[in-house]
C-alpha cells in the first residue's frame, strides 16, 4: 500500500461521498489531510471524524478561497504534497431544457474549480520542486450517459485541461493525473434511490464504492505513481467496456 506518512494532502468536496471516503483513506495511509468544503461546518464535523484532519473552507468557485486555503495549509505546514480536485456538480436534464444557470453552474464548479486549483497550488509546489494533483473527472469525459451533455461537456475539459499542464508542469516536478469513476455508490450518483438494476450487467456486476476510488486516489498521490503525469485512470468495473447481457 502507498505510504503517505508526513505527507500534506488537500482534499475538495470532502465533506461527503467520495470526498470523505477520499479523506479517510488518505488519512489512513499516514497523510495529514486538509478536508475542504464550501460549508465550514460541515468541514469540521467530517474533519472530526478522521484522525490527523483539519477542516478547510473551501468554495471552489471561489478564487479568494482557494488563495486561502493554500495559505492557510502552507502556514501551518510549510508544504503541500498534493491536491485532490474532487468537488462535482451534476445536474441531469434532456439537452433542451438544460438551462444556461445550469450549464454555467457545472461549468464553475467542475471546470473552473479544478482550474482554480490548480493555479492555487502549482507555485508551491514549483517552489518544492514536487507535487501531485488528482483531478477526479469521470467516464462521462469519454463515454456520457443521457440527459448529461453539459455535464460531460466540463467533465471533457478538465481531461484537455489536465494533460495541457501536466505537459507545462512536469519539468517542475509536478505530476497531474486523472481518475475516471464510472457508477460509483454515493447520494449524488443514485439521488437516493437506492442501486439500479443496470449494474447487475457491468462486467464486475456491481455498483463502484467510495473506498475503490479512495484507493485509486492514493495512488496516484503517492510516489507509486512517481513516473505518472497525463494519466487516466479508469475506475467503472468494466462499465466502459460494454455489458454481460446476452
Amino acid at each position: 500500500m502507498p505510504d503517505l506518512t508526513e505527507n500534506i494532502i488537500l482534499v475538495t468536496g470532502a465533506n461527503r461521498g467520495q470526498g470523505k471516503a477520499i479523506a479517510e483513506h488518505l488519512a489512513d495511509l499516514g497523510a495529514t489531510v486538509g478536508v475542504g468544503a464550501r460549508n465550514y461546518e460541515e468541514a469540521e464535523h467530517t474533519a472530526d471524524t478522521i484522525e490527523n484532519a483539519f477542516p478547510v473552507k473551501l468554495d471552489v468557485t471561489k478564487e479568494r478561497d482557494w488563495k486561502e486555503a493554500v495559505e492557510h495549509v502552507v502556514t501551518n505546514y510549510d508544504r503541500i504534497n498534493a491536491l485532490v480536485n474532487n468537488a462535482g456538480l451534476l445536474t441531469r436534464k434532456p439537452f433542451t431544457e438544460i438551462t444556461l444557470d445550469d450549464y454555467r453552474q457545472m461549468i464553475e464548479v467542475n471546470q473552473l474549480g479544478v482550474f482554480m486549483g490548480m493555479q492555487a497550488v502549482i507555485p508551491q509546489m514549483a517552489s518544492q520542486q514536487k507535487g501531485s494533483i488528482v483531478n477526479n473527472v469521470s467516464i462521462s469525459a469519454f463515454a456520457p450517459i443521457s440527459q448529461s451533455s453539459a455535464y460531460a461537456a466540463t467533465k471533457a475539459s478538465v481531461v484537455a485541461m489536465s494533460k495541457a499542464a501536466a505537459i507545462e508542469n512536469g519539468p517542475k516536478g509536478i505530476r497531474i493525473n486523472m481518475i475516471h469513476p464510472g457508477g460509483i455508490e454515493t447520494d449524488m450518483a443514485t439521488g437516493g434511490k437506492g442501486v439500479p438494476s443496470f449494474y447487475d450487467s457491468v462486467p464486475l456486476g456491481r455498483i463502484g464504492q467510495p473506498s475503490e476510488i479512495a484507493k485509486a486516489v492514493a495512488f496516484l498521490a503517492s510516489e507509486e505513481s512517481s513516473y505518472c503525469t497525463g494519466a487516466e485512470l479508469t475506475v467503472d468495473g468494466g462499465m466502459t467496456l460494454g455489458t454481460t447481457d446476452q
